[in-house]
């Protein structure tokens, strides 16, 4: 199913939504101004890299606003535009802003540990989707009932249908852990950082509700 929007409308303007939204495609635009080789040292240099991440914690933060293709950032910032503005809405800007950067920790930390487990320590992890599947966590926390206005494939055909929250996010972490646990074994190759994303939503999902609680709005 793709999301084409929710029906849940945001009380207030979602400015910390937007800048991450912007910062995202302004390091994106960066990047394809780069050349090949320049493309991968910078991803090498500012990437999570799990083998070096004691050296360099800093990417623990850097890789959620790198990508590595048109596709990838597309589809990350139409999922963080759908439902990142009503997860802002009740959670404050500032409180938003930690939390989305905690979900995006805590999917690095679990990709790491995975890494380490199942091989892959070299390979570079860069993305928002850790961080923006928290941000889906909590969406599923606060609002299971919303209807979400999807494209949805019937056998041959595409076609656009309203369902609840509960069902398209619960559908979409469930490809997330089965797709995680039919490709560990493959993992030293590199590829979708399934784990970060199971990391990041159960995160959030946790999280949400102790931000939710405690929320400072500005």
């Amino acid at each position: 199913m793709i999301p084409i929007k929710d029906i849940n409308r945001s009380r207030n303007v979602p400015l910390v939504n937007f800048m991450l939204i912007f910062v995202c495609f302004l390091v994106w635009f960066y990047q394809v101004s780069l050349s090949e080789d320049e493309m991968n040292m910078f991803i090498y240099r500012y990437g999570l890299i799990p083998a070096e991440v004691f050296q360099r914690p800093y990417t623990l933060i850097t890789h959620m606003f790198l990508h590595g293709s048109w596709l990838h950032i597309i589809g990350n910032m139409w999922f963080l535009w759908i439902f990142g503005d009503n997860v802002e809405d009740r959670l404050g800007r500032l409180n938003y802003l930690i939390f989305y950067t905690l979900s995006g920790l805590g999917a690095a930390l679990l990709q790491t540990f995975v890494s380490f487990v199942a091989g892959g320590v070299d390979v570079p992890m860069v993305g928002a989707s850790g961080a923006i599947s928290g941000v889906l966590g909590a969406y599923l926390w606060l609002f299971p009932h919303a209807r979400i206005l999807a494209l949805v494939p019937i056998f041959f055909f595409l076609t656009f249908m309203e369902v609840p929250a509960i069902l398209f996010i619960g559908l979409w972490i469930l490809i997330q852990i089965l797709n995680g646990i039919l490709t560990l074994p493959f993992a030293h190759g590199g590829g979708v950082a399934w784990f970060a994303h199971i990391g990041g939503f159960a995160v959030g999902y946790m999280l949400v509700k102790v931000f939710y609680r405690k929320r400072w709005y500005g």
